[in-house]
């Protein structure tokens, strides 16, 4: 007898199944109020190379994003959701293969796989299929099916994924190595071997004809394109600086946040090349969802444009973000509110501005359609709060350097639960809306409790070891705050498993001192508040 689908509103468990690419199929219990992270930690459990830091979990073709829910997929009994494993990067040559028999490199259309004895083109294999029905299986050694293979398999190829209409490319990951010096956060992935390989932060993607380092950071739009140069071309992605070797990389994806699904003239986009201080201009081999592709690029400054006209203002169809913020040392609750686009460098500049500020994030979805630059959004509420300074967020480009834009939103009762919704002020039209409860609140002000991290890494130590989660964040913040510098990282990513990972981490800052600490208290604070609240609770 099939088993019921739980209602909307009901955290009832019932099972899915996620497969692999090495053949796996797992079965899970999971409810719909739990985070994609806490499936990536059930599935973990049973394998531990799919947890959070080492996998990505796909499902309906979309990367889902950890901090969302269950429910926000639409997630049903007996679905199967499709588990990646991450490549390694950061200067490690090891490359774990995602398939089974021989390893080797993940390949686009380069020279037939060897899946469990056999020799098949990589093009034939339906993956969507796989993913969709949790019965089908791999092709049986000796089956002698030529056409069976590995397509690459649409799916969000931004970091946050956050368009229902776009979908992307599927490309094995790499986790780059960050340093900082002189104020700038460096990324270094070493790129294992021929094939296409995207960075796990910022997005970018390289095709290689074999093993390569490349070194990149965030560039500064504003600080490149002249006056007049800005009333002509409006940013579409971030500006990035690339060193690699010449010769070696056969094309660059750069992510751009123009939606694609919607009806635009593609010929306005460009990419754009600085060097020298003077930019040249280049069409982009091609134009896929999140990524505009350039072959045989030469590297410096490389960044996304879009031609602005006077006529088409406000015609471009932008993905974009709403990140809600909760000040822990404001009065009663204060929230805020930023809309920017799916930018990731301008992302990291508001959540570095308000870790500043003592807030926390809380998670939300992003806006159900694409938005316009030039045109403002009104924020409302179903309960009576202050909206300051004004009810009307501009949607717009702002620099990384630059102050972003917010509504500062007071709640001096919280209810058990209130919804907020963003329109156009043009139409009326409802464009997002989200659902802000005690508990994310209360959670957050939990976790805020004044205790010293010092004690709280000496008293939870054994428990951290076993469930911190999200390492390669958290090692970001670490350098950010120059808590640990880049051989220390390495000695730590050296390690075989997660738990030594973790272990190796806390030994380290304990021995950084109560400064070092309480970094480490305040990171997990913001990047697992539920870890804390629990810990903290069962004390």
């Amino acid at each position: 007898m099939a088993e019921q689908q739980p209602t909307a509103d009901s955290p009832a468990e019932f099972r899915i199944f996620v497969k692999t690419l090495s053949g796996q199929n797992l079965a899970v219990q999971v409810s719909l109020d739990d985070t994609v992270q806490d499936l990536q930690v059930k599935l973990s459990a049973q394998d531990s190379s799919l947890g959070p830091e080492t996998a990505r979990v796909i499902y309906n073709q979309q990367c889902m994003n950890r901090d969302l829910t269950l429910r926000y997929y639409e997630i049903k009994p007996d679905c199967t959701v499709f588990c990646l494993r991450r490549l390694r990067g950061g200067g490690s040559p090891a490359v774990e293969s995602q398939l089974p028999g021989k390893a080797m490199p993940w390949y686009k259309d380069h020279g037939p796989i060897h899946l469990q004895g056999m020799d098949i083109k990589p093009r034939h294999f339906d993956l969507r299929k796989l993913v969709a029905d949790p019965h089908e299986s791999l092709p049986a050694k000796g089956s002698g099916s030529a056409e069976a293979s590995f397509p690459s398999m649409n799916l969000g190829s931004s970091p946050q994924g956050t368009c229902r209409s776009c979908t992307g490319e599927v490309l094995p990951e790499v986790t780059p190595k960050i340093t900082r010096g002189s104020g700038k956060t460096m990324y270094q992935a070493h790129l294992p071997g021929e094939g296409i390989f995207r960075c796990s932060i910022t997005g970018l993607s390289f095709e290689v004809k074999s093993a390569v380092t490349v070194t990149y950071r965030y560039a500064t739009w504003t600080q490149h394109l002249s006056r007049d140069d800005q009333e002509t071309w409006v940013p579409a992605g971030p500006l990035f600086h690339i060193v690699v070797q010449p010769g070696i990389v056969r094309a660059v994806h750069l992510p751009h946040f123009i939606c694609l699904a919607e009806d635009i003239d593609t010929n306005l986009c460009f990419i754009a090349h600085f060097e020298s201080g003077k930019m040249t201009l280049q069409r982009p081999t091609r134009l896929i969802a999140f990524s505009a592709v350039l072959e045989n690029p030469s590297f410096s400054l490389l960044g996304v444009l879009w031609r602005r006209l006077r006529s088409t203002l406000n015609s471009f169809p932008m993905h974009s973000l709403v990140l809600i913020f909760h000040q822990l040392s404001a009065a009663d609750t204060t929230l805020h509110l930023y809309l920017i686009p799916d930018d990731n460098s301008v992302k990291q500049a508001v959540e570095k501005q308000e870790r500043n500020w003592n807030s926390k994030l809380i998670p939300k979805p992003p806006p159900f359609n694409p938005l316009f630059f030039g045109c403002s959004y009104r924020v409302t509420s179903t309960r009576f709060v202050e909206i300051t300074p004004d009810t009307e967020l501009p949607f717009c480009y702002k620099s990384p350097k630059e102050q972003q834009l917010f509504v500062e939103i007071y709640i001096r009762n919280m209810v058990e639960e209130m919804s907020f919704l963003m329109t156009d002020t043009r139409s009326g039209t409802e464009v997002w809306r989200a659902s802000l409860r005690s508990g994310d609140i209360n959670l957050l002000a939990h976790a805020s409790k004044t205790i010293s991290g010092a004690a709280f890494v000496k008293k939870h130590q054994a428990e951290l070891c076993s469930r911190m989660r999200q390492l390669p964040t958290i090692l970001q913040h670490l350098r950010d705050a120059n808590v640990i510098n880049s051989d220390e990282e390495e000695e730590l990513q050296g390690q075989d498993t997660n738990k030594r990972k973790n272990r190796v981490l806390l030994d380290l800052v304990k021995k950084k001192g109560l400064k070092a600490q309480e970094q480490l208290y305040q990171i997990l604070q913001i990047k697992d508040p539920y870890l804390i609240a629990d810990l903290e609770k069962s004390t």
